[in-house]
């Protein structure tokens, strides 16, 4: 491909950012495999009680997810996105059979620890690749394109093996899902999807972007926008985390069969996936600012309603109100870093912005374990809905104004 005929726009390049939609669902779907049953399964199986100790797999997921995004933001302008993905899923192959035949917990800790590098190998490749492929005009929605199927593949895939586990036991049936999920993926990558870094050359002739002095300093704490955005990712993730490790055991107590579980844990990444059809859109419109101050405070205001919930309307409700606070900050966080970076510096400032976001899912799960261990599951949600809500009063303050 020269770059002469290289064109940026959706439109100009539907073909290749169809396929790596789809490649994307495929990554969402291995999360989605561990959504529903990984608490009940340590329970039940290795007969793992603490809540601290249930939720060190969403620490060892979360702290190599996050290391590896670093990485991978610097590494995809030297080996290429396509190879970055292609290893990722290569990683994922092992998982499911890892999880099937665990012997103790620690073998599901270290499946984790590579779905956390596969996760940030995939997801960062799929994202940067969209972003190279769109231009500035429809990132935003691009980027709600792409969170939509790999959320909506969270959602579906967490529902799929809730019912299994139900109808046909905790292992290793819903396991088959990730055998198939990564076999798949792999082959599409590997025979069907090309490399984006000349879309990369293309933009850069033209982005006036102000080059950043120190990707990271920047991107972590220095510059207002970008810092703002990226407490609010690692406070997302952070409650995210208390979902995907808390509300299962919340529901379990509460005597929900693994079929409901599943459900009311699967309408929260539904929603905020389809969601994203509409905000990603909206983040390329209205202003970036209000829709992250919006959407994390709805997020707070739901997680507090959690344990003064007890029927099932009120639990889907709460669900459904997460997701759509999610769907208004996630492509909007990704639409408006590539708005504040340059071209060549925008897949490490999102590397950087993505090592923070997901240090979060450890960050929550050790805050959450620790505080339902001392003082009760419930006291522990309050406090991250607290915490929640005061990371959208951090962008409300620090984010300048855009529109």
């Amino acid at each position: 491909m020269e770059i002469n005929n290289t064109k940026l726009g959706l439109k100009e390049n539907w073909k290749q950012f169809t396929l790596l939609i789809i490649v994307n669902a495929f990554v969402g779907g291995m999360i989605g495999m561990e959504r529903t049953i990984i608490p009940k399964f340590a329970e039940i199986e290795f007969g793992v009680a603490s809540k601290t100790a249930i939720l060190s797999f969403i620490v060892a997921f979360g702290i190599t997810k996050a290391i590896t995004n670093y990485f991978a933001g610097k590494l995809a302008n030297r080996f290429g996105r396509k190879n970055l993905l292609l290893f990722g899923w290569f990683l994922a192959l092992p998982i499911p059979f890892i999880l099937i035949h665990a012997a103790s917990w620690n073998w599901v800790i270290f499946a984790n620890i590579l779905l956390g590098i596969s996760q940030g190998l995939t997801w960062s490749s799929t994202v940067v690749m969209k972003i190279d492929l769109v231009g500035e005009k429809d990132r935003g929605l691009a980027m709600g394109l792409n969170e939509f199927a790999g959320y909506f593949a969270v959602g579906l895939v967490a529902f799929l093996s809730g019912y299994i586990a139900e109808n046909y036991g905790i292992t290793p049936y819903p396991f088959y899902l990730g055998i198939g999920i990564s076999i798949i993926g792999f082959l599409l990558t590997l025979l069907f999807v090309k490399d984006t870094r000349l879309f990369v050359h293309v933009e850069s002739t033209s982005n006036k972007t102000a080059k950043l002095d120190n990707i990271f300093i920047q991107t972590s704490f220095k510059n207002k926008t970008l810092s703002a955005i990226t407490q609010a990712g690692l406070v997302n993730n952070l409650n995210d985390g208390m979902i995907w490790g808390l509300l299962p055991i919340v529901l379990f107590t509460m005597n929900y069969d693994s079929q409901n579980i599943g459900i009311i844990a699967a309408i929260y990444p539904t929603v905020w996936g389809f969601g994203q059809l509409f905000t990603g859109k909206m983040s390329d419109v209205f202003s970036k600012k209000k829709m992250l101050f919006w959407g994390m405070l709805l997020q707070g205001i739901a997680i507090l309603f959690i344990p003064f919930a007890q029927e099932f309307y009120q639990l889907a409700s709460i669900s459904a109100l997460l997701g759509l606070g999610t769907a208004l900050v996630y492509p909007t966080f990704l639409s408006a870093i590539a708005q504040a970076t340059t071209p060549h510096q925008r897949a490490e400032s999102i590397g950087v912005f993505r090592l923070w976001r997901d240090l979060g899912y450890a960050i929550g799960a050790i805050i959450s374990g620790i505080t339902a261990d001392l003082f009760g599951i419930k006291y522990a949600i309050i406090l991250i809905g607290l915490i929640t809500i005061i990371s959208s009063v951090i962008i409300e303050i620090r984010m300048p104004k855009d529109k």
